[in-house]
Protein backbone atom coordinates (compact mmCIF):
# COMPACT_ATOMS: atom_id res chain seq x y z
CA UNK A 1 0.00 0.00 0.00
CA UNK A 2 2.84 2.45 0.96
CA UNK A 3 4.56 1.70 -2.39
CA UNK A 4 1.42 2.42 -4.21
CA UNK A 5 1.36 5.69 -2.45
CA UNK A 6 4.52 6.42 -3.25
CA UNK A 7 4.12 5.68 -6.96
CA UNK A 8 1.06 7.76 -7.30
CA UNK A 9 2.97 10.92 -5.45
CA UNK A 10 6.30 10.37 -8.26
CA UNK A 11 4.11 10.37 -11.21
CA UNK A 12 1.85 13.20 -10.17
CA UNK A 13 5.17 15.10 -9.27
CA UNK A 14 6.79 13.95 -12.38
CA UNK A 15 3.22 15.17 -14.50
CA UNK A 16 3.75 18.47 -12.59
CA UNK A 17 7.23 18.64 -14.36
CA UNK A 18 6.74 17.75 -17.66
CA UNK A 19 3.51 19.44 -18.45
CA UNK A 20 3.63 21.22 -21.47
CA UNK A 21 3.56 24.97 -22.25
CA UNK A 22 -0.23 25.13 -23.75
CA UNK A 23 -2.31 27.88 -21.51
CA UNK A 24 -5.93 28.02 -21.64
CA UNK A 25 -7.52 31.62 -21.54
CA UNK A 26 -9.06 32.10 -18.68
CA UNK A 27 -13.22 31.96 -18.31
CA UNK A 28 -15.20 34.53 -19.49
CA UNK A 29 -17.48 35.62 -22.28
CA UNK A 30 -17.35 34.68 -25.41
CA UNK A 31 -20.16 35.35 -28.69
CA UNK A 32 -19.16 32.62 -31.39
CA UNK A 33 -20.68 32.90 -35.06
CA UNK A 34 -19.71 30.83 -37.85
CA UNK A 35 -21.49 29.52 -41.14
CA UNK A 36 -23.53 27.01 -40.00
CA UNK A 37 -23.54 25.63 -36.66
CA UNK A 38 -24.22 21.87 -35.54
CA UNK A 39 -25.97 21.10 -32.92
CA UNK A 40 -25.36 18.01 -31.58
CA UNK A 41 -28.20 16.34 -34.09
CA UNK A 42 -28.95 19.29 -36.75
CA UNK A 43 -27.58 21.73 -39.28
CA UNK A 44 -28.19 25.69 -38.23
CA UNK A 45 -27.55 28.58 -40.53
CA UNK A 46 -28.63 31.10 -38.68
CA UNK A 47 -27.71 30.69 -35.28
CA UNK A 48 -24.74 31.63 -33.05
CA UNK A 49 -23.52 30.41 -29.26
CA UNK A 50 -22.68 32.55 -26.49
CA UNK A 51 -20.50 31.61 -23.69
CA UNK A 52 -20.11 32.75 -20.06
CA UNK A 53 -17.64 31.17 -17.66
CA UNK A 54 -17.65 26.85 -17.92
CA UNK A 55 -21.26 27.26 -19.63
CA UNK A 56 -23.36 27.71 -22.75
CA UNK A 57 -25.91 30.70 -22.28
CA UNK A 58 -27.18 30.79 -24.98
CA UNK A 59 -28.00 29.73 -28.23
CA UNK A 60 -30.32 30.83 -30.67
CA UNK A 61 -30.89 33.96 -33.42
CA UNK A 62 -28.54 36.76 -33.12
CA UNK A 63 -30.95 39.65 -32.83
CA UNK A 64 -32.85 37.37 -29.65
CA UNK A 65 -29.45 37.50 -27.77
CA UNK A 66 -28.84 40.10 -25.42
CA UNK A 67 -24.61 40.16 -25.37
CA UNK A 68 -23.00 41.49 -22.75
CA UNK A 69 -20.79 44.52 -23.07
CA UNK A 70 -17.56 42.91 -21.96
CA UNK A 71 -18.07 39.96 -24.06
CA UNK A 72 -15.53 39.22 -27.13
CA UNK A 73 -16.86 38.15 -30.44
CA UNK A 74 -14.74 35.39 -32.40
CA UNK A 75 -16.46 34.99 -35.79
CA UNK A 76 -15.59 32.25 -38.27
CA UNK A 77 -17.10 32.50 -41.65
CA UNK A 78 -16.39 29.59 -43.51
CA UNK A 79 -16.14 26.91 -40.61
CA UNK A 80 -18.74 25.11 -38.76
CA UNK A 81 -19.48 24.99 -34.60
CA UNK A 82 -20.16 21.87 -32.90
CA UNK A 83 -19.96 20.49 -29.52
CA UNK A 84 -16.60 19.23 -28.72
CA UNK A 85 -16.39 15.60 -29.80
CA UNK A 86 -16.28 12.43 -27.45
CA UNK A 87 -13.93 9.46 -28.28
CA UNK A 88 -15.80 6.54 -27.28
CA UNK A 89 -13.03 4.14 -27.01
CA UNK A 90 -9.37 5.12 -26.37
CA UNK A 91 -6.12 4.07 -24.68
CA UNK A 92 -4.37 7.29 -23.25
CA UNK A 93 -1.49 4.73 -21.55
CA UNK A 94 -0.41 2.97 -24.78
CA UNK A 95 0.66 4.15 -28.34
CA UNK A 96 0.81 2.39 -31.79
CA UNK A 97 2.02 -0.75 -31.56
CA UNK A 98 4.45 -0.30 -34.49
CA UNK A 99 6.68 1.74 -32.29
CA UNK A 100 6.70 -0.95 -29.12
CA UNK A 101 4.46 -3.68 -29.07
CA UNK A 102 1.88 -4.48 -26.24
CA UNK A 103 3.52 -6.69 -24.59
CA UNK A 104 6.66 -4.55 -24.58
CA UNK A 105 4.99 -1.53 -23.20
CA UNK A 106 2.91 -3.63 -20.36
CA UNK A 107 6.61 -5.30 -18.94
CA UNK A 108 8.97 -3.10 -20.32
CA UNK A 109 7.48 0.86 -20.07
CA UNK A 110 7.72 2.13 -15.89
CA UNK A 111 3.96 3.45 -14.59
CA UNK A 112 5.85 7.06 -14.78
CA UNK A 113 7.20 6.84 -18.53
CA UNK A 114 3.73 5.78 -19.37
CA UNK A 115 2.11 8.61 -17.24
CA UNK A 116 4.14 10.99 -19.01
CA UNK A 117 3.49 9.34 -22.85
CA UNK A 118 -0.43 9.76 -21.42
CA UNK A 119 -0.21 13.24 -20.75
CA UNK A 120 1.50 13.89 -24.33
CA UNK A 121 -1.87 11.72 -25.58
CA UNK A 122 -4.10 13.82 -23.73
CA UNK A 123 -2.68 17.05 -25.16
CA UNK A 124 -2.79 15.73 -28.51
CA UNK A 125 -6.23 14.60 -28.39
CA UNK A 126 -7.80 17.43 -26.72
CA UNK A 127 -6.59 19.57 -29.98
CA UNK A 128 -7.63 17.37 -32.36
CA UNK A 129 -11.16 18.64 -31.11
CA UNK A 130 -12.34 16.02 -28.56
CA UNK A 131 -12.73 17.31 -25.73
CA UNK A 132 -14.08 13.88 -24.06
CA UNK A 133 -12.54 10.03 -23.57
CA UNK A 134 -13.99 7.23 -22.27
CA UNK A 135 -10.76 5.69 -21.59
CA UNK A 136 -11.57 2.05 -21.45
CA UNK A 137 -8.73 0.35 -19.36
CA UNK A 138 -4.76 1.22 -18.15
CA UNK A 139 -3.77 -2.18 -19.87
CA UNK A 140 -1.11 -2.87 -17.04
CA UNK A 141 -0.43 0.33 -15.36
CA UNK A 142 -2.58 -0.05 -12.54
CA UNK A 143 -4.90 2.88 -12.20
CA UNK A 144 -2.45 5.64 -13.42
CA UNK A 145 -5.42 6.35 -15.81
CA UNK A 146 -7.58 7.83 -12.55
CA UNK A 147 -4.41 10.17 -11.74
CA UNK A 148 -4.00 11.25 -15.53
CA UNK A 149 -7.93 12.42 -15.23
CA UNK A 150 -7.55 13.73 -11.68
CA UNK A 151 -4.33 15.85 -13.33
CA UNK A 152 -6.25 17.13 -16.07
CA UNK A 153 -9.15 18.04 -13.61
CA UNK A 154 -7.20 19.98 -11.83
CA UNK A 155 -5.46 21.73 -14.21
CA UNK A 156 -1.90 20.75 -13.86
CA UNK A 157 -1.79 19.29 -17.64
CA UNK A 158 -4.24 20.11 -20.44
CA UNK A 159 -6.44 17.72 -22.06
CA UNK A 160 -10.09 15.90 -22.32
CA UNK A 161 -12.51 14.59 -19.50
CA UNK A 162 -11.83 11.60 -19.07
CA UNK A 163 -14.48 8.29 -18.15
CA UNK A 164 -12.05 6.31 -17.13
CA UNK A 165 -12.39 1.90 -16.81
CA UNK A 166 -9.00 1.19 -14.35
CA UNK A 167 -8.02 -2.13 -14.56
CA UNK A 168 -10.25 -4.26 -16.90
CA UNK A 169 -11.47 -7.48 -15.26
CA UNK A 170 -10.53 -10.56 -17.46
CA UNK A 171 -10.64 -14.31 -16.40
CA UNK A 172 -8.38 -16.09 -14.79
CA UNK A 173 -6.04 -17.88 -17.56
CA UNK A 174 -6.98 -15.63 -20.50
CA UNK A 175 -5.50 -12.11 -20.64
CA UNK A 176 -1.83 -11.40 -21.45
CA UNK A 177 0.74 -11.48 -21.75
CA UNK A 178 1.52 -14.72 -22.00
CA UNK A 179 4.04 -17.49 -23.52
CA UNK A 180 6.07 -17.40 -20.16
CA UNK A 181 7.17 -20.76 -17.90
CA UNK A 182 4.49 -21.55 -15.25
CA UNK A 183 7.17 -20.40 -12.45
CA UNK A 184 7.90 -17.00 -13.66
CA UNK A 185 5.52 -14.24 -12.31
CA UNK A 186 4.51 -12.19 -15.34
CA UNK A 187 2.26 -8.55 -14.40
CA UNK A 188 -1.26 -8.41 -16.71
CA UNK A 189 -2.47 -6.07 -18.77
CA UNK A 190 -5.80 -6.56 -16.38
CA UNK A 191 -7.10 -7.86 -13.05
CA UNK A 192 -8.24 -11.51 -13.10
CA UNK A 193 -11.43 -12.35 -11.07
CA UNK A 194 -13.82 -15.33 -11.16
CA UNK A 195 -16.66 -16.56 -9.26
CA UNK A 196 -19.61 -15.34 -7.16
CA UNK A 197 -17.33 -13.53 -3.84
CA UNK A 198 -14.53 -12.78 -6.05
CA UNK A 199 -16.07 -10.75 -8.81
CA UNK A 200 -17.82 -9.10 -5.93
CA UNK A 201 -14.54 -8.10 -4.06
CA UNK A 202 -12.87 -6.95 -7.22
CA UNK A 203 -15.33 -4.65 -9.04
CA UNK A 204 -16.18 -2.99 -5.87
CA UNK A 205 -12.42 -1.93 -5.46
CA UNK A 206 -12.09 -0.95 -8.65
CA UNK A 207 -14.97 1.21 -7.92
CA UNK A 208 -13.23 2.33 -4.90
CA UNK A 209 -9.75 3.15 -6.59
CA UNK A 210 -11.41 5.88 -9.03
CA UNK A 211 -13.10 3.73 -12.12
CA UNK A 212 -15.86 5.37 -13.52
CA UNK A 213 -17.05 2.42 -15.00
CA UNK A 214 -16.42 -1.15 -15.50
CA UNK A 215 -14.92 -2.79 -18.28
CA UNK A 216 -14.91 -6.87 -18.71
CA UNK A 217 -13.42 -9.01 -21.83
CA UNK A 218 -16.49 -11.44 -21.78
CA UNK A 219 -14.24 -12.92 -24.93
CA UNK A 220 -10.69 -13.57 -25.78
CA UNK A 221 -8.29 -15.54 -27.70
CA UNK A 222 -7.80 -18.43 -24.88
CA UNK A 223 -9.57 -21.20 -27.19
CA UNK A 224 -7.28 -24.39 -28.87
CA UNK A 225 -4.69 -22.47 -31.33
CA UNK A 226 -5.52 -19.25 -29.87
CA UNK A 227 -8.54 -18.87 -31.29
CA UNK A 228 -11.24 -16.03 -29.37
CA UNK A 229 -13.80 -17.75 -27.18
CA UNK A 230 -16.25 -16.81 -24.57
CA UNK A 231 -14.61 -16.40 -20.91
CA UNK A 232 -17.20 -15.27 -18.42
CA UNK A 233 -20.65 -16.94 -17.80
CA UNK A 234 -23.93 -15.21 -17.90
CA UNK A 235 -24.33 -15.28 -14.87
CA UNK A 236 -20.91 -14.45 -13.87
CA UNK A 237 -21.64 -11.25 -16.12
CA UNK A 238 -24.93 -10.59 -14.79
CA UNK A 239 -22.93 -10.48 -11.35
CA UNK A 240 -20.40 -7.89 -12.54
CA UNK A 241 -23.53 -5.78 -13.99
CA UNK A 242 -25.69 -6.29 -11.11
CA UNK A 243 -22.74 -4.75 -8.68
CA UNK A 244 -21.70 -2.34 -10.61
CA UNK A 245 -25.23 -0.88 -11.69
CA UNK A 246 -26.05 -0.47 -7.73
CA UNK A 247 -23.06 2.06 -7.79
CA UNK A 248 -24.75 3.81 -10.67
CA UNK A 249 -21.78 2.44 -13.21
CA UNK A 250 -22.17 1.32 -17.04
CA UNK A 251 -20.48 -2.26 -17.52
CA UNK A 252 -18.76 -2.44 -20.94
CA UNK A 253 -18.12 -5.69 -22.80
CA UNK A 254 -14.99 -6.45 -25.00
CA UNK A 255 -16.65 -9.11 -26.98
CA UNK A 256 -15.80 -9.91 -30.84
CA UNK A 257 -17.63 -13.48 -30.65
CA UNK A 258 -21.03 -14.33 -31.03
CA UNK A 259 -21.22 -16.15 -27.76
CA UNK A 260 -19.08 -13.29 -26.11
CA UNK A 261 -21.94 -10.60 -27.68
CA UNK A 262 -24.96 -12.86 -26.65
CA UNK A 263 -23.71 -13.32 -23.24
CA UNK A 264 -22.79 -9.25 -22.70
CA UNK A 265 -26.23 -8.26 -23.76
CA UNK A 266 -27.95 -10.30 -21.96
CA UNK A 267 -26.10 -9.61 -19.21
CA UNK A 268 -27.34 -5.65 -18.96
CA UNK A 269 -24.11 -4.18 -20.59
CA UNK A 270 -24.16 -0.97 -21.91
CA UNK A 271 -22.20 -1.23 -24.98
CA UNK A 272 -20.21 -3.70 -27.30
CA UNK A 273 -16.58 -3.23 -28.17
CA UNK A 274 -15.16 -4.37 -31.41
CA UNK A 275 -17.95 -7.05 -32.16
CA UNK A 276 -16.03 -8.32 -34.95
CA UNK A 277 -18.09 -11.40 -35.40
CA UNK A 278 -21.60 -9.78 -34.76
CA UNK A 279 -24.58 -11.20 -36.87
CA UNK A 280 -28.22 -10.12 -37.84
CA UNK A 281 -29.62 -12.07 -35.53
CA UNK A 282 -27.24 -10.35 -32.57
CA UNK A 283 -27.42 -6.98 -33.50
CA UNK A 284 -31.33 -7.42 -33.65
CA UNK A 285 -30.74 -8.77 -29.55
CA UNK A 286 -28.84 -5.98 -29.01
CA UNK A 287 -31.23 -3.43 -30.17
CA UNK A 288 -34.08 -5.20 -28.04
CA UNK A 289 -31.88 -4.78 -24.99
CA UNK A 290 -31.05 -1.20 -25.84
CA UNK A 291 -26.98 -2.39 -25.91
CA UNK A 292 -24.82 -0.29 -28.12
CA UNK A 293 -22.32 -0.73 -30.58
CA UNK A 294 -18.97 1.25 -30.48
CA UNK A 295 -17.25 -0.99 -33.62
CA UNK A 296 -13.22 0.14 -33.26
CA UNK A 297 -13.26 -0.04 -37.16
CA UNK A 298 -9.77 1.62 -37.37
CA UNK A 299 -7.53 -0.34 -34.92
CA UNK A 300 -8.03 -3.34 -36.98
CA UNK A 301 -7.39 -1.46 -39.90
CA UNK A 302 -4.15 -0.12 -38.40
CA UNK A 303 -2.93 -3.31 -36.94
CA UNK A 304 -2.93 -4.82 -40.37
CA UNK A 305 -1.17 -2.37 -42.12
CA UNK A 306 1.68 -2.64 -39.45
CA UNK A 307 1.63 -6.33 -40.43
CA UNK A 308 2.40 -5.80 -44.12
CA UNK A 309 -1.01 -4.88 -45.63
CA UNK A 310 -0.76 -2.30 -48.02
CA UNK A 311 -4.39 -0.31 -48.21
CA UNK A 312 -5.55 0.62 -51.04
CA UNK A 313 -3.46 -1.91 -53.70
CA UNK A 314 -3.66 -5.28 -51.65
CA UNK A 315 -6.77 -6.96 -51.95
CA UNK A 316 -8.86 -6.90 -48.23
CA UNK A 317 -8.02 -9.52 -45.35
CA UNK A 318 -10.09 -11.58 -44.24
CA UNK A 319 -10.54 -9.43 -41.35
CA UNK A 320 -11.57 -6.40 -43.41
CA UNK A 321 -14.13 -8.30 -45.01
CA UNK A 322 -15.47 -9.66 -41.99
CA UNK A 323 -15.35 -6.32 -40.26
CA UNK A 324 -17.45 -4.51 -43.17
CA UNK A 325 -20.14 -6.92 -42.74
CA UNK A 326 -20.35 -6.79 -39.38
CA UNK A 327 -21.10 -2.78 -38.93
CA UNK A 328 -23.31 -3.08 -42.23
CA UNK A 329 -25.40 -5.51 -40.06
CA UNK A 330 -25.16 -3.27 -37.21
CA UNK A 331 -26.56 -0.24 -38.97
CA UNK A 332 -29.04 -2.90 -41.47
CA UNK A 333 -30.38 -3.54 -38.08
CA UNK A 334 -30.41 0.10 -36.46
CA UNK A 335 -27.91 -0.63 -33.39
CA UNK A 336 -27.34 2.76 -31.75
CA UNK A 337 -23.77 3.13 -33.15
CA UNK A 338 -20.92 4.83 -30.73
CA UNK A 339 -18.01 6.17 -32.14
CA UNK A 340 -14.44 4.85 -30.71
CA UNK A 341 -11.62 3.45 -32.59
CA UNK A 342 -9.37 1.73 -29.68
CA UNK A 343 -7.03 4.61 -30.09
CA UNK A 344 -3.64 3.60 -28.38
CA UNK A 345 -3.17 1.20 -31.20
CA UNK A 346 -2.94 3.99 -34.00
CA UNK A 347 -1.60 7.59 -32.98
CA UNK A 348 -3.41 9.76 -30.37
CA UNK A 349 -4.55 12.75 -32.40
CA UNK A 350 -5.62 11.04 -35.06
CA UNK A 351 -9.18 9.90 -33.74
CA UNK A 352 -10.84 11.09 -36.70
CA UNK A 353 -9.76 7.99 -38.50
CA UNK A 354 -12.75 6.17 -36.66
CA UNK A 355 -14.91 8.83 -38.40
CA UNK A 356 -13.61 8.71 -41.74
CA UNK A 357 -13.97 5.07 -41.51
CA UNK A 358 -17.39 4.56 -40.50
CA UNK A 359 -18.00 7.04 -43.84
CA UNK A 360 -16.42 4.86 -45.41
CA UNK A 361 -18.17 1.73 -44.31
CA UNK A 362 -21.64 3.09 -45.15
CA UNK A 363 -22.72 5.45 -42.45
CA UNK A 364 -23.69 8.79 -43.44
CA UNK A 365 -21.99 12.00 -42.29
CA UNK A 366 -24.54 13.79 -40.48
CA UNK A 367 -25.08 10.04 -38.42
CA UNK A 368 -21.61 9.78 -37.71
CA UNK A 369 -20.91 13.66 -36.44
CA UNK A 370 -24.31 12.78 -34.19
CA UNK A 371 -22.42 9.76 -32.76
CA UNK A 372 -19.45 11.49 -32.08
CA UNK A 373 -21.14 13.93 -30.36
CA UNK A 374 -24.64 13.97 -28.77
CA UNK A 375 -25.06 10.12 -29.40
CA UNK A 376 -22.08 8.94 -27.16
CA UNK A 377 -23.11 11.72 -24.47
CA UNK A 378 -26.49 10.17 -24.06
CA UNK A 379 -25.03 6.22 -24.34
CA UNK A 380 -22.57 6.98 -21.55
CA UNK A 381 -24.89 8.79 -19.30
CA UNK A 382 -23.29 12.49 -19.85
CA UNK A 383 -25.81 13.96 -22.35
CA UNK A 384 -26.76 16.28 -18.95
CA UNK A 385 -23.55 17.50 -19.18
CA UNK A 386 -22.09 17.92 -22.43
CA UNK A 387 -22.18 16.21 -25.73
CA UNK A 388 -24.72 19.13 -27.22
CA UNK A 389 -25.19 22.52 -28.06
CA UNK A 390 -27.92 23.31 -25.55
CA UNK A 391 -28.34 26.42 -22.66
CA UNK A 392 -27.09 25.24 -19.52
CA UNK A 393 -24.38 22.30 -20.71
CA UNK A 394 -20.73 22.76 -20.39
CA UNK A 395 -19.23 24.98 -23.11
CA UNK A 396 -17.45 22.35 -24.84
CA UNK A 397 -17.08 23.09 -28.26
CA UNK A 398 -15.19 23.02 -31.33
CA UNK A 399 -14.71 24.96 -34.63
CA UNK A 400 -13.78 23.32 -37.69
CA UNK A 401 -13.11 24.77 -41.11
CA UNK A 402 -15.51 23.43 -43.86
CA UNK A 403 -18.57 21.38 -43.73
CA UNK A 404 -17.74 18.33 -42.49
CA UNK A 405 -21.53 16.89 -43.78
CA UNK A 406 -20.04 17.60 -47.40
CA UNK A 407 -16.78 15.87 -46.78
CA UNK A 408 -16.29 14.12 -42.63
CA UNK A 409 -12.37 15.14 -43.20
CA UNK A 410 -12.48 18.62 -42.58
CA UNK A 411 -13.05 17.46 -38.62
CA UNK A 412 -8.92 17.40 -39.10
CA UNK A 413 -9.32 21.53 -39.37
CA UNK A 414 -9.78 22.06 -36.07
CA UNK A 415 -9.47 25.91 -35.62
CA UNK A 416 -10.65 26.31 -31.65
CA UNK A 417 -11.19 24.11 -29.25
CA UNK A 418 -12.80 25.20 -26.65
CA UNK A 419 -13.50 23.08 -22.96
CA UNK A 420 -15.60 24.01 -19.95
CA UNK A 421 -15.36 27.35 -21.36
CA UNK A 422 -11.99 27.86 -22.07
CA UNK A 423 -9.81 28.36 -25.27
CA UNK A 424 -7.14 26.31 -25.95
CA UNK A 425 -4.89 26.79 -28.64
Amino acid sequence: MKETKYLQFVITIILVLAQNAIIAQENSCYLIKAKQVFDGQNIHNDKVVLIKETKIVEFGKLAEIEIPSTCKILEFPNSTIMPGMIEGHSHLLLHPYNETSWNDQVLKESHAERAIRGAKHAESTLLAGFTTVRDLGSEGADYVDVGLKESINKGIIPGPRMIVAGKAIVATGSYGPKGFQEYVNVPLGAESADGYDNLIRVVRDQIGKGADLIKVYADYRWGLESTAMATFTQKELELIVEIAKSSGRQVVAHASTEEGMRRATLAGVSTIEHGDSGTSEIFKLMKENNVAFCPTLAAGDAILQYQGWNKGSDPEPERIVKKKKSFTSALKEGVVIVAGGDVGVFSHGDNVRELEMMVEYGMKPIEVLRSVTAVNAEVFGYSASFGSIKKGLFADLIVVGGDPIENISVLRNIEQVIKNGQIYK
